[in-house]
Formats: structure tokens, sequence, C-alpha cells
């Protein structure tokens, strides 16, 4: 068993107390936020950095979820009825392209319209068709987008960003610190209006130099959070409380990075294991973890728009005029 391992394993024995005993449940948060994950996988990218480009998932694992989307989407619309009082945001990130299956634009349109569902989100590369979005209740769902240079040309990717913001969409755009890539953000940046936010994450396994480091501080005011992982371990982090993942199954965990298992969102046994607890990982490299710890102060920086990775000194639509 590596560290982590070690360390997710306490975190579970310690969640679910001495052998034998079994703490009560307790109720949801005033505020909950799920990070859902089902068994999707495919993608119509082939980006070098991810190990899901150009898979393509099986008829059966298609249907697998949907089905698993669908009973997930049911359990939050009837949170309303269950647990009065309860607010709910939803990001979706899935391992592949969710927005070119029509599940997850039905689930995107059916979450925004629920009076609890604070907002819903899903990390996307754009690649669909985006004017389903105007069935959405636009003050609730948001897209987390990124942009891959190598995937799809500038005058495309733009092309869709543009019509967003005629749509209405609140969305953020981001791209990955890759070298090659720092001519086409600069490009990208410079033709999105300014309440768009560009945000930039560190590539997996870079060191910067200062002097790099500063060529994307330029373009992303918030860079210098992604740049060095955050040491994490013993920190409150407010996943495993407020924040929560949810698989296909329905198997919960506190994030995507720690293991142990809390229970199960459809049975309730989840209940029994949430609570503040501090982070059991050495450090957090990814946005959507360290977000939650709270030594970061980041509900400030994105303070209303966490889910969709906007910061709070960026607009909400209208952006402002279209650049030429």
């Amino acid at each position: 068993m590596n560290a982590a391992d070690a360390a997710g394993a306490a975190d579970a024995a310690g969640a679910a107390g001495a052998p034998g005993s079994a703490p009560p449940a307790r109720g949801l948060p005033s505020h909950l936020t799920l990070l859902y994950r089902g068994p999707l996988a495919s993608c119509d990218y082939d980006c070098p950095y991810c190990p899901f480009a150009k898979r393509r998932d099986r008829p059966e694992t298609l249907r697998a979820d949907r089905a698993a989307l669908e009973r997930f989407t049911d359990w939050v619309a009837d949170r309303e009825r269950e647990h009065p009082g309860t607010r709910i945001s939803v990001l979706f990130t899935p391992w592949g392209e969710g927005l070119v299956r029509s599940w997850y634009r039905t689930a995107m349109v059916r979450l925004s319209r629920l009076p609890h569902v604070e907002r819903v989100a899903i990390q996307t590369n754009l690649s669909g068709r985006v004017e389903w979005l105007a069935g959405c209740d636009l003050d609730t769902a948001a897209l987390w987008t990124t942009y891959h240079p190598g995937e799809v040309t500038h005058e495309r990717f733009l092309a869709k960003a543009r019509r967003l913001v005629e749509l209405g969409v609140r969305f953020s755009v981001g791209v990955v610190g890759e070298p090659d890539h720092l001519e086409a953000a600069r490009r990208m940046r410079a033709a999105l209006p300014e309440g768009v936010y560009l945000w930039v994450n560190a590539a997996e396994g870079r060191a910067y130099t200062d002097a790099e480091a500063a060529a994307w501080q330029g373009l992303d005011p918030h860079f210098h959070y992604s740049r060095h992982p955050h040491a994490s371990r013993g920190l409150p982090c407010r996943t495993g409380d407020s924040v929560l993942s949810v698989d296909g199954d329905g198997n919960v965990r506190r994030c995507h990075f720690v293991d142990a298992p809390l229970g199960n969102l459809y049975d309730g046994s989840f209940l029994r294991r949430i609570g503040p607890r501090a982070c059991p990982l050495a450090s957090c490299d990814c946005h959507i973890g360290y977000v939650h710890l709270e030594s970061l102060d980041l509900y400030d920086v994105f303070r209303g728009g966490v889910v969709e990775r906007v910061p709070a000194e960026f607009g909400r639509p209208p952006f402002g005029l279209l650049p030429a």
C-alpha cells in the first residue's frame, strides 16, 4: 500500500469510527456540491496529454452510462422533497466528452430548471452543438470549457464561444500550459470578450521557470494557484462534508483523488460518513480538488463561480461587446 492509499484508508477508518460502531446518520448540509463521473470515457479528441484520447466506449458502456446518469439526475430531483432546504450544485467531470451524448444535454436542461439546484456545469471541449443551451435556465447552467489548440482550429472554437456569449451562457475557457500552446492561448485571450475568464492549467509534471510562469500569469491572473501542487495533508477541506464525489454506481468518496468510499448515494449509507475532516493526501495538484481546501480561500476568489471556474471579478452574461 502506498502512502496515498494508506492515508485514504485511514481517512475512511476515521470517518467510520471504531469497529462495530455505527455513527448516526446526519442530514445533508445546507449546500451540497456533487462532482459526478459516470462510466463514460470516450472522447472525440486525441490530446497527447490525456490517457483517454480518441477512446471509444462499447454500446453497453454507453447504455450503462445513460442509465447511471438518469438515476443520478432523479436522485438530485428528489432532494427537493426529501431534504427541503438543501441547495445543490453539480459539476459533471466525465473522463470523456459528455455533451456529444444526448443524455448529458438532457440532464443539464432538467437540473438547471429545478428550484433547489443552484448551479449545474460540465467540463467540455465544446466540440458539440450549443443551441440546446437555450432550453436551460441560464441563471443556473454553466460550462467549464477547454480549448485544445492541437485538436480544433482557433476559428471553430471561437465561433462556439461567441455563440455562447450571444445565448447568454455563463462559461470559462481554459488551456493546458504546454509551451506550444502559448501563442494560441494569447490569440484566444485577445479574441474573447474581457468578461470571459481564460484559465491555464499547469501541464502535468512540468516545472516552470519564473519567466515561463510570468507569461502564463499574464493570461490567467490565477495561474499561480496551478503552478505548484499544494501541500494538503492535515489541512481542512470541504470535500467529504459539503463536497462529494459520486461515480456511476452511486459510490460516494470525498473527492476524485481519495479512493476510500464513504458509502452509497442511493441507499443513504454515505450520510453516516460525511462530515468535516482534514485532507489525508500529501498534496493536491488539480483545481477540482484544491479549490475546496479551506487554507487557500479560493471560495472567495471564485465566489459565485466555484463550480464553473469563474472568478468573482469576471462578469456574468452579457460579457460586453464581441471583438470584431
